[in-house]
């Protein structure tokens, strides 16, 4: 049986991840292919536990090596537990976020540099990388303006943090498409909902023909 695909799916915040999650599975679905959707933090029962540390409580509950650290632990569960065992039965695993949203939030926006981050994942989860990893970018304002729409309010503690942060981690996402491109695609999330899920096939024509 030929092993399955791993996609990543991320973005800031507001840029329709989870709309454009469904909509991809059910694409590739209907080409045949069977697909996983999972999230990051998250994913796997130890992984969600470690979700609930990281999304809720006040802004300053951890500080941004603990973050990192607990994402890392998530994470390493995640690729054990759900990923590895569905890419071996030959699934298409998509994630709402994997490493790169790491790289970004915690490394660039956090201040804690890429490269550190990176060495997390090389000894959690021996740096295994998606097959391709979809950027969903958005004008800035219109980013927000989606997530306030969807949320009331930019919701969780990493969700709430000021524009600054989030230029940061928009930023951080465009290094990383910049230095991996034939791994990292910038993929243009204005536009109906179809357009968008159009422009993620057809960037991933290579993986599914």
């Amino acid at each position: 049986m030929a092993r399955g695909r791993f996609i990543s799916l991320e973005g800031g915040e507001g840029v329709g991840k989870s709309t454009q999650l469904a909509a991809l599975a059910e694409a590739l679905r209907g080409r045949g292919l069977t697909a996983l959707v999972t999230r990051e933090p998250g994913g796997s029962p130890g992984a969600e536990a470690i979700r609930r540390l990281l999304l809720e409580g006040e802004e300053t509950r951890w500080n941004p090596r603990a973050e990192a650290l607990l994402f890392a632990a998530a994470r390493s569960d995640h690729v054990e537990k759900t990923i590895k065992p569905a890419l071996e039965k030959g699934e298409w695993v998509l994630s709402d976020r994997f490493l790169d949203s790491s790289l970004a939030y915690q490394g660039e926006a956090g201040g804690l540099g890429i490269e550190a981050v990176r060495d997390l994942h090389r000894f959690g989860s021996l740096d295994f990388l998606p097959d391709r990893t979809l950027v969903l970018v958005l004008d800035e304002s219109e980013g927000a303006l989606r997530a306030r729409a969807r949320d009331g309010h930019l919701g969780d503690r990493i969700g709430s943090r000021p524009p600054s942060y989030h230029a940061a981690v928009e930023a951080g996402f465009r290094a990383m498409a910049e230095r991996e491109g034939d791994r990292v695609k910038l993929v243009d999330a204005s536009g109906s909902a179809a357009t968008v899920t159009a422009r993620l096939l057809y960037t991933l024509g290579d993986l599914i023909s």
